[in-house]
C-alpha cells in the first residue's frame, strides 16, 4: 500500500487497517492449478486514455523536470509543485531508522532566506495547500497553490534545497514531534506494535525491514551533525524530480525553473544507493509479537513479494482489491460476517522498487483460537487461487481500482502524484498510465496464478500478536 499520510505523519504500514499476528502455522503444501480454469474472456471494461501530454527534461546540474500543462476551460486555475527526492526508509543511516522521515519535519524550517514555517504562509495563506510523506523508497513535498503563486514556490523549494538551516533547537522540536507521532501511531494504538514489526519479520536482509517511523532509540540517538551529513548526501539536484502539473505558462514555467534551479551545484561525490537484495526465504517459521493493551489476539501470514516493477504486480494489486476492498470483500464477508470468526480481516500487497511484502491477517472474534483464525484465512486464500471467480466479480473490483485511479487524474495535485510514483519507482514517468493499461488486461487466470505463485507455494511467516509485556 503505497505511504500518502498528512505531512509528518508518513508511516506507510501504519495507514492501512490494523494488522495481526501468527506463530506456530503449518507449512502450507504446493496448491495444484485450479481444477476447472476459467475461460478467457476479454474484460468487460475498455477504459481508453489519451496519453499525458508530459513534457521532461534535464538540467546540467542533474535535476529532472516532468510538466504537464492543463490550461483550458477545466484548469482551474490552479498548480501542482512537488519535488520527489530518491531517498526513504531504507536509506536511513545504520542505527538511525526513521531518519528520512525525522529529515522530513526538518525541511519545513528555516533556510537562509526562509523563516520557520514559511511554507504555511506561501500556500495556505494565499488559499492553497502543503504537504509531505516519506516512504520505503522516497521523500515527497507536495504543495497546491492559485497559478499566480507557482514562481514563489519554485523559488521556496530551490531554497530549501541548496540553504536549509537547522540547528539544535529546531532539531529537537521537530525530533520531538516524530517521537510523539511514533507513540500515537504505534505504542498506544493496540494493534500499532503489530504494523510496526511485519516489515521486520517478513524482510531478512534488505533495509526494508527497519520501519520508516523508526524507533525511540534510533530517533534519540541521531544528531545534528546526522542531519547535515543527511542534507548534503541526499538533498541534492541529480537526486531530485520536480514535477509541474495545472494551469501555468509552459515558456514561463521553463524560465523559472532555470532562473531558480538551475544555478545549484551539483555535488561530485556519488549518491550512495542500497545495492542489499532480499534472498527467497527457504522455510516457514513463526513469531510472536505481544503488546500490553491487546483487546484480542490477531494472526498475520506474511510472504515476500515481488517489486512494483514486476509483470505480476497489477494482478496482485486485485489479489488485495477482491480480498480486503470494502465491506463485500472475500475476507470480510467470509471471517467477518458469515462465519464470525474475525473482527477484522484483510489482505495487502505492499510492492517497493527492489522487493515487496505479502500479508494476510486477521483480529479473532470474542473466543476464537489463533489456529482456527489462520486455518479460516488459509482457506480463503485456497479458494481464491483454487474455485470459480466469477467476471462480474473481478470487473467490480477492477472498477473499484480504475475509479481511484482515474479520480486522482482529476486534480493538478492527483496526477502529479501519479507522475512522481510512476518517476521513483520505475523511473519512466508514463508508466502513470501503463498502470492503467495493465490493470485492465487482468484475467481470472493471472488472479489464481500469482496467488498461487507468490502466495500459496511460497514460505511464509506465521506470528501471533496477543497481549504482553511491550518490547
Amino acid at each position: 500500500m503505497p505511504l500518502m499520510p498528512n505531512r509528518r505523519h508518513t508511516l506507510a504500514w501504519l495507514a492501512a487497517a490494523g494488522l495481526p499476528a501468527g506463530a506456530a502455522a503449518q507449512a502450507t503444501p504446493p496448491v495444484p492449478a485450479p481444477a476447472t480454469a476459467p475461460t478467457a474472456a476479454p474484460p468487460r471494461l475498455g477504459i481508453a486514455l489519451p496519453p499525458l501530454a508530459l513534457r521532461q527534461r534535464t538540467l546540467a546540474n542533474g535535476l529532472q523536470v516532468v510538466s504537464l500543462p492543463t490550461a483550458g476551460p477545466d484548469a482551474g486555475g490552479t498548480v501542482s509543485v512537488q519535488v520527489w527526492y530518491r531517498v526513504g526508509g531504507k536509506d536511513d543511516p545504520a542505527g538511525r531508522s526513521g531518519f528520512a522521515h525525522l529529515f522530513e519535519h526538518l525541511m519545513f524550517k528555516r533556510t537562509k532566506h526562509m523563516p520557520d514555517e514559511m511554507f504555511d504562509r506561501l500556500t495556505e495563506d494565499v488559499g492553497g495547500q502543503n504537504n509531505a510523506f516519506t516512504a520505503e523508497d522516497m521523500t515527497a513535498y507536495q504543495s497546491e497553490v492559485p497559478s499566480n503563486h507557482l514562481e514563489r514556490i519554485l523559488w521556496a523549494e530551490a531554497e530549501r534545497l541548496a540553504n536549509l538551516l537547522v540547528d539544535q533547537a529546531a532539531f529537537e522540536s521537530e525530533r520531538k514531534v516524530v517521537i510523539e507521532e511514533l507513540r500515537q501511531r504505534v505504542l498506544a494504538d493496540p494493534y500499532g506494535r503489530l504494523f510496526n514489526a511485519l516489515p521486520g519479520l517478513a524482510f531478512e536482509r534488505h533495509p526494508y525491514r527497519r520501519p520508516v517511523i523508526g524507533s525511540e532509540a534510533d530517533l534519540n540517538a541521531a544528531t545534528l551533525d546526522d542531519v547535515r551529513r543527511f542534507h548534503a548526501t541526499y538533498y541534492r539536484p541529480d537526486n531530485a524530480v520536480l514535477i509541474v502539473v495545472g494551469d501555468f505558462d509552459v515558456p514561463q514555467l521553463d524560465a523559472w525553473v532555470d532562473r531558480y534551479f538551475g544555478p545549484l551545484a551539483r555535488p561530485a561525490a556519488p549518491i550512495p544507493r542500497v545495492t542489499e537484495r532480499e534472498p527467497p526465504r527457504m522455510q516457514d517459521s513463526q513469531a510472536r509479537v505481544t503488546g500490553p493493551s491487546v483487546p484480542l489476539p490477531a494472526v498475520a501470514l506474511v510472504w515476500k513479494g515481488p517489486p512494483v516493477t514486476h509483470p505480476d504486480a497489477p494482478a496482485l494489486e486485485l489479489v488485495q482489491a477482491l480480498l480486503s476492498a470494502g465491506e463485500s470483500s472475500r475476507l470480510n464477508q467470509a471471517l467477518v460476517y458469515s462465519a464470525r470468526t474475525a473482527q477484522a480481516a484483510g489482505f495487502s500487497a505492499d510492492l517497493y522498487a527492489d522487493a515487496g511484502l505479502l500479508a494476510a491477517y486477521a483480529i479473532a472474534g470474542s473466543g476464537q483460537s489463533l489456529r482456527k483464525l489462520e486455518t479460516a484465512l488459509l482457506d480463503q486464500l485456497v479458494l481464491l487461487a483454487r474455485g470459480k471467480v466469477g467476471y462480474d466479480e473481478i470487473d467490480k473490483v477492477r472498477t473499484q481500482v480504475l475509479t481511484g485511479a482515474l479520480l486522482r487524474r482529476q486534480t493538478p495535485q492527483g496526477l502529479a502524484q501519479d507522475i512522481g510514483m510512476a518517476m521513483l519507482q520505475t523511473g519512466d514517468a508514463r508508466e502513470a498510465d501503463g498502470r492503467i493499461a495493465r490493470l485492465q488486461a487482468v484475467r481470472v487466470a493471472d488472479v489464481q496464478r500469482v496467488l498461487q505463485q507468490h502466495v500459496l507455494n511460497a514460505r511464509r511467516v506465521t506470528i501471533d500478536y496477543t497481549q504482553g509485556p511491550a518490547a
